[in-house]
Protein backbone atom coordinates (compact mmCIF):
# COMPACT_ATOMS: atom_id res chain seq x y z
CA UNK A 1 0.00 0.00 0.00
CA UNK A 2 3.04 2.63 0.78
CA UNK A 3 4.01 1.63 -2.79
CA UNK A 4 0.98 1.89 -4.29
CA UNK A 5 -0.09 5.15 -3.77
CA UNK A 6 -1.53 5.52 -0.62
CA UNK A 7 1.30 6.34 1.78
CA UNK A 8 -0.17 10.37 2.78
CA UNK A 9 -3.43 8.41 3.51
CA UNK A 10 -1.95 5.85 6.08
CA UNK A 11 0.40 8.67 7.22
CA UNK A 12 -2.77 11.19 8.08
CA UNK A 13 -3.79 8.17 10.17
CA UNK A 14 -1.09 7.91 12.23
CA UNK A 15 -0.38 11.48 12.47
CA UNK A 16 -3.21 12.80 13.89
CA UNK A 17 -3.55 10.01 16.27
CA UNK A 18 -6.93 8.40 14.48
CA UNK A 19 -5.64 4.54 14.88
CA UNK A 20 -4.31 2.67 18.17
CA UNK A 21 -1.88 0.04 16.21
CA UNK A 22 -0.49 -0.40 12.40
CA UNK A 23 0.00 -3.84 10.72
CA UNK A 24 1.82 -4.13 7.98
CA UNK A 25 4.35 -6.34 5.37
CA UNK A 26 8.18 -5.92 5.56
CA UNK A 27 7.64 -4.19 2.16
CA UNK A 28 5.44 -1.44 3.46
CA UNK A 29 8.12 -0.48 5.71
CA UNK A 30 11.27 -0.06 3.28
CA UNK A 31 9.05 1.67 1.09
CA UNK A 32 8.23 4.03 3.45
CA UNK A 33 12.06 4.47 4.53
CA UNK A 34 13.31 4.27 1.20
CA UNK A 35 10.69 7.14 -0.26
CA UNK A 36 12.46 9.37 2.25
CA UNK A 37 15.63 8.55 0.86
CA UNK A 38 15.47 8.82 -2.60
CA UNK A 39 12.24 9.34 -4.71
CA UNK A 40 10.83 6.08 -7.21
CA UNK A 41 10.43 6.93 -10.51
CA UNK A 42 7.59 6.08 -12.90
CA UNK A 43 7.71 3.58 -15.21
CA UNK A 44 5.14 1.41 -17.04
CA UNK A 45 3.83 -2.28 -16.20
CA UNK A 46 4.96 -3.75 -19.40
CA UNK A 47 8.38 -2.62 -19.28
CA UNK A 48 10.42 -5.91 -20.05
CA UNK A 49 11.98 -7.37 -17.02
CA UNK A 50 15.27 -8.40 -18.41
CA UNK A 51 16.28 -5.25 -20.11
CA UNK A 52 15.40 -3.82 -16.12
CA UNK A 53 17.44 -5.67 -14.64
CA UNK A 54 20.45 -5.14 -16.74
CA UNK A 55 19.90 -2.03 -16.04
CA UNK A 56 19.96 -2.52 -12.28
CA UNK A 57 16.22 -1.32 -12.22
CA UNK A 58 13.34 -2.87 -10.15
CA UNK A 59 9.47 -2.71 -11.09
CA UNK A 60 7.10 -2.27 -8.90
CA UNK A 61 3.81 -2.05 -10.55
CA UNK A 62 4.38 0.77 -12.74
CA UNK A 63 7.26 2.04 -10.64
CA UNK A 64 10.99 2.05 -11.24
CA UNK A 65 13.22 1.46 -8.19
CA UNK A 66 16.76 1.54 -8.53
CA UNK A 67 19.27 -0.99 -6.81
CA UNK A 68 21.13 2.55 -6.04
CA UNK A 69 18.36 2.98 -3.26
CA UNK A 70 18.59 -0.14 -1.99
CA UNK A 71 22.35 0.23 -1.23
CA UNK A 72 20.75 3.40 0.14
CA UNK A 73 18.55 1.86 2.60
CA UNK A 74 21.08 -0.90 3.98
CA UNK A 75 23.61 1.79 4.31
CA UNK A 76 20.76 3.36 6.52
CA UNK A 77 20.11 0.27 8.69
CA UNK A 78 23.41 -1.60 9.19
CA UNK A 79 24.34 0.72 11.77
CA UNK A 80 21.03 0.95 13.73
CA UNK A 81 21.87 -3.05 13.92
CA UNK A 82 25.02 -2.57 15.04
CA UNK A 83 23.21 0.06 18.06
CA UNK A 84 20.57 -2.76 18.25
CA UNK A 85 22.55 -5.31 18.61
CA UNK A 86 25.23 -3.58 21.36
CA UNK A 87 22.00 -2.44 23.48
CA UNK A 88 21.42 -6.11 23.84
CA UNK A 89 24.99 -7.33 24.65
CA UNK A 90 25.77 -4.35 26.79
CA UNK A 91 22.17 -4.00 28.70
CA UNK A 92 20.49 -6.90 27.91
CA UNK A 93 17.76 -5.21 25.50
CA UNK A 94 15.85 -7.77 23.54
CA UNK A 95 14.45 -6.40 20.74
CA UNK A 96 11.19 -6.96 19.01
CA UNK A 97 9.60 -6.27 15.46
CA UNK A 98 7.34 -3.28 16.77
CA UNK A 99 10.68 -1.94 19.23
CA UNK A 100 13.00 -2.16 15.97
CA UNK A 101 10.31 -0.18 14.23
CA UNK A 102 10.05 2.68 16.37
CA UNK A 103 13.56 2.71 16.05
CA UNK A 104 13.91 3.19 12.41
CA UNK A 105 10.93 5.70 12.09
CA UNK A 106 13.15 7.89 15.10
CA UNK A 107 16.21 7.68 13.13
CA UNK A 108 14.39 8.49 9.54
CA UNK A 109 13.23 11.27 11.22
CA UNK A 110 11.25 12.45 8.25
CA UNK A 111 7.76 14.19 8.35
CA UNK A 112 6.59 12.23 5.10
CA UNK A 113 7.31 9.20 6.88
CA UNK A 114 4.83 7.29 8.64
CA UNK A 115 7.19 5.48 10.55
CA UNK A 116 7.83 9.11 11.85
CA UNK A 117 4.78 9.61 12.85
CA UNK A 118 4.08 6.43 14.49
CA UNK A 119 7.12 6.58 16.45
CA UNK A 120 6.47 10.23 17.45
CA UNK A 121 2.93 9.17 18.80
CA UNK A 122 3.62 6.14 20.57
CA UNK A 123 1.87 4.02 18.21
CA UNK A 124 2.97 0.60 17.72
CA UNK A 125 3.73 -0.67 13.90
CA UNK A 126 3.86 -4.49 13.93
CA UNK A 127 5.17 -6.33 11.16
CA UNK A 128 5.15 -10.25 12.09
CA UNK A 129 7.11 -11.12 8.91
CA UNK A 130 9.94 -8.81 9.12
CA UNK A 131 12.84 -10.72 7.51
CA UNK A 132 10.12 -11.09 4.23
CA UNK A 133 11.98 -8.07 2.48
CA UNK A 134 14.62 -5.68 2.15
CA UNK A 135 15.11 -5.18 5.77
CA UNK A 136 15.12 -9.04 5.88
CA UNK A 137 18.08 -8.96 3.66
CA UNK A 138 20.05 -6.11 5.38
CA UNK A 139 19.23 -8.49 8.93
CA UNK A 140 20.81 -11.25 7.38
CA UNK A 141 23.83 -9.89 5.65
CA UNK A 142 24.75 -8.14 8.80
CA UNK A 143 24.52 -11.25 10.98
CA UNK A 144 27.68 -12.07 9.18
CA UNK A 145 29.71 -8.97 9.81
CA UNK A 146 27.42 -9.28 13.56
CA UNK A 147 26.29 -12.13 14.05
CA UNK A 148 23.96 -12.25 17.43
CA UNK A 149 20.92 -10.15 17.36
CA UNK A 150 18.05 -11.82 19.00
CA UNK A 151 14.49 -10.85 17.23
CA UNK A 152 11.60 -11.92 19.71
CA UNK A 153 8.16 -12.08 17.97
CA UNK A 154 6.50 -13.21 21.08
CA UNK A 155 6.61 -10.20 22.75
CA UNK A 156 4.89 -8.60 19.52
CA UNK A 157 1.90 -11.15 19.59
CA UNK A 158 1.85 -10.81 23.41
CA UNK A 159 1.62 -6.90 23.07
CA UNK A 160 -0.90 -6.87 20.12
CA UNK A 161 -3.15 -9.71 21.43
CA UNK A 162 -3.06 -7.11 24.82
CA UNK A 163 -4.00 -4.02 22.77
CA UNK A 164 -6.72 -6.08 21.39
CA UNK A 165 -8.37 -7.19 24.57
CA UNK A 166 -7.92 -4.43 26.68
CA UNK A 167 -10.00 -2.23 24.14
CA UNK A 168 -13.68 -1.08 25.11
CA UNK A 169 -14.70 -1.49 21.30
CA UNK A 170 -12.01 -2.79 18.91
CA UNK A 171 -12.54 -1.76 15.30
CA UNK A 172 -10.48 -3.19 12.10
CA UNK A 173 -10.03 -1.81 8.53
CA UNK A 174 -7.60 -3.81 6.74
CA UNK A 175 -6.54 -3.02 2.90
CA UNK A 176 -5.88 -6.74 1.33
CA UNK A 177 -5.51 -10.12 2.73
CA UNK A 178 -2.53 -12.40 3.40
CA UNK A 179 -0.44 -12.50 6.72
CA UNK A 180 -1.83 -8.85 8.07
CA UNK A 181 -5.27 -9.64 7.71
CA UNK A 182 -4.92 -12.81 9.68
CA UNK A 183 -3.05 -11.37 12.34
CA UNK A 184 -5.37 -8.54 12.82
CA UNK A 185 -8.18 -11.14 12.80
CA UNK A 186 -6.78 -12.99 15.08
CA UNK A 187 -5.82 -10.55 17.83
CA UNK A 188 -9.72 -9.83 17.82
CA UNK A 189 -10.28 -13.27 18.38
CA UNK A 190 -8.81 -12.88 21.69
CA UNK A 191 -11.35 -10.90 22.73
CA UNK A 192 -14.25 -12.93 21.06
CA UNK A 193 -14.34 -10.59 17.72
CA UNK A 194 -13.81 -6.64 16.81
CA UNK A 195 -17.16 -5.11 16.99
CA UNK A 196 -16.54 -3.37 13.62
CA UNK A 197 -15.07 -4.37 10.20
CA UNK A 198 -14.17 -2.79 7.44
CA UNK A 199 -12.76 -5.04 4.38
CA UNK A 200 -11.08 -3.66 0.76
CA UNK A 201 -9.95 -5.88 -1.56
CA UNK A 202 -10.35 -7.20 -4.91
CA UNK A 203 -10.15 -11.11 -3.71
CA UNK A 204 -13.35 -13.53 -4.25
CA UNK A 205 -14.13 -15.96 -1.63
CA UNK A 206 -13.70 -18.56 -4.34
CA UNK A 207 -10.36 -18.18 -5.14
CA UNK A 208 -9.31 -19.77 -1.71
CA UNK A 209 -7.05 -16.51 -0.87
CA UNK A 210 -6.92 -15.31 2.82
CA UNK A 211 -8.20 -12.15 1.41
CA UNK A 212 -11.21 -13.37 -0.63
CA UNK A 213 -12.77 -14.41 3.07
CA UNK A 214 -15.44 -12.80 3.59
CA UNK A 215 -16.58 -11.26 7.32
CA UNK A 216 -19.19 -13.74 7.40
CA UNK A 217 -16.61 -16.39 7.78
CA UNK A 218 -14.29 -14.28 10.18
CA UNK A 219 -17.45 -14.44 12.74
CA UNK A 220 -17.71 -18.59 12.07
CA UNK A 221 -13.86 -18.22 14.11
CA UNK A 222 -15.11 -15.44 16.66
CA UNK A 223 -13.00 -12.81 15.05
CA UNK A 224 -16.06 -10.58 14.53
CA UNK A 225 -18.85 -10.43 17.13
CA UNK A 226 -22.05 -12.23 15.97
CA UNK A 227 -23.62 -8.78 17.12
CA UNK A 228 -20.96 -7.03 14.90
CA UNK A 229 -22.28 -3.57 13.21
CA UNK A 230 -23.10 -4.81 9.88
CA UNK A 231 -19.27 -5.49 8.99
CA UNK A 232 -18.55 -4.65 5.51
CA UNK A 233 -16.42 -6.43 2.65
CA UNK A 234 -15.55 -3.52 -0.25
CA UNK A 235 -15.03 -5.21 -3.22
CA UNK A 236 -12.90 -2.26 -4.77
CA UNK A 237 -9.55 -1.39 -5.61
CA UNK A 238 -8.03 -0.70 -2.46
CA UNK A 239 -5.91 2.73 -3.62
CA UNK A 240 -8.77 3.92 -5.01
CA UNK A 241 -11.26 3.63 -2.32
CA UNK A 242 -9.46 4.10 0.62
CA UNK A 243 -8.57 7.96 0.58
CA UNK A 244 -11.75 8.72 -0.50
CA UNK A 245 -13.19 6.50 2.76
CA UNK A 246 -10.54 8.77 4.92
CA UNK A 247 -11.79 11.77 3.16
CA UNK A 248 -15.41 11.25 3.97
CA UNK A 249 -14.83 9.47 7.63
CA UNK A 250 -11.94 10.61 9.29
CA UNK A 251 -10.39 14.07 7.64
CA UNK A 252 -13.71 15.24 8.23
CA UNK A 253 -13.64 14.19 12.11
CA UNK A 254 -10.09 16.17 12.03
CA UNK A 255 -10.79 19.41 10.01
CA UNK A 256 -14.39 19.74 11.69
CA UNK A 257 -12.71 20.18 15.18
CA UNK A 258 -10.15 22.31 13.66
CA UNK A 259 -12.77 25.27 12.40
Amino acid sequence: MISSGVRESIKFLVKENLVDVLVTTCGALEEDLMKCIAPHQIGDFELKGSVLRDKGWNRIGNLIVPNQTYISLESFIHPILEDMLTAQKENGTIWSPSKMISLLGQKINHPDSVLYWAWKNNIPVFCPAITDGAIGDAMYFHSYKSPGLIMDLVQDIRLINRTATAAQKSGMLILGGGVIKHHIANANLMRNGADYTVYINTAQPFDGSDAGATPDEAVSWGKIRKDAKTPVKIYAEATLVFPLLVARTFAKKVFKADE
